[in-house]
């Protein structure tokens, strides 16, 4: 039902206004004090002023987002805000994995979650932009065979290993006997898939904590939430453990709609905001979807 789902906020990177440390600041503190459950962060390491690649979420193929919009590192800004906060979850929705090295992403999660006091969420996604990708040297067709070794690495190094650490032999990344510590406060950090594709499904049914599939619904997104669970059964993994995030918006999400995407299986929502640049504008939409949703004021 809506009254068990989290309420998630995205952090309006399209408004320009992330990058601002006393309107980021105050925005994340508001989505705490409104009672929401946690805040997303986007990445894009760079963003190209031209591209051939196709948008896939968009009929007309092109990002919102302009190439010369501020878009801060999705745990740069998380850990700036986790100071400024006591309780609100921090997740990213999504990190580009592939352009991470994970032994070095492994650590800066564990790290941000220790220090937070285990209060982070890791949505990834593979990558749309081809240019983006290659810039960071990662070869596109690559990308998701390389974003499974990824999430392989990073579990091995959160696992409660011996003394002699972790042995690795991959495709893409090999290690003998590494050590990460700390560890992240549940003995892991949560790995949520994004995407619409299959190949998405699949990844979060064998290797994720859940799925966030983007832009579908209906049959699509029923299709996709059996394919995630027969294939985490198919890896000897428990569906029933797996979350499913679906998306919607700050000024339009209510009881009814929460309601509706709870019946498809939604355990989480995670809200867009409408992209005003005005801090109290931002404000009274939170307060305002808050108030609809019944959520409790902290």
């Amino acid at each position: 039902m809506a009254d068990t789902l989290e309420y998630a906020v995205i952090a309006p990177v399209g408004a320009g206004t992330t990058a601002d440390p006393a309107w980021i600041s105050a925005f994340a503190r508001h989505v705490e004090a409104c009672g929401f459950g946690s805040l997303v962060a986007v990445e894009h390491a760079v963003m190209m002023s031209r591209y051939d690649s196709v948008y896939p979420y968009d009929a007309s193929g092109r990002v919102e987002l302009p190439a010369d919009c501020p878009i801060p590192d999705p745990l740069e800004l998380l850990a700036f805000l986790a100071g400024q906060t006591t309780a609100l979850g921090l997740a990213t929705g999504v990190l580009v994995l592939p352009v991470h090295h994970p032994v070095v992403l492994a650590k800066r999660l564990a790290t941000l979650d220790v220090l937070s006091g285990g209060r982070v969420r890791l949505a990834v996604g593979m990558g749309w932009m081809r240019e983006e990708l290659e810039a960071c040297d990662v070869p596109f067709e690559a990308r998701g065979r390389r974003a499974d070794e990824q999430i392989r690495v990073m579990r091995a190094l959160w696992a409660d290993t011996a003394e002699q650490g972790v042995d690795h032999d991959g495709e893409f990344f090999s290690f003998r006997g590494a050590v990460s510590r700390p560890r992240p406060v549940r003995g892991t950090v949560p790995v949520h898939i994004g995407g619409h594709s299959r190949a998405a499904a699949r990844r979060a049914g064998r290797h994720g904590d859940g799925l966030q599939p983007l832009g579908v619904a209906g049959e699509e997104l029923a299709g996709l939430v059996a394919l995630m669970r027969s294939s985490a059964e198919e890896a000897g993994r428990d569906p029933d453990a797996l979350e499913l995030t679906l998306g919607h918006l700050v000024t339009r999400i209510d009881q009814g709609r929460a309601e509706r995407l709870a019946a498809q299986g939604a355990d989480r929502l995670v809200l867009a905001m409408s992209g005003t640049t005005d801090l109290a504008q931002a404000c009274d939409e939170l307060s305002a979807c808050a108030e609809r949703l019944g959520l409790r004021a902290r």
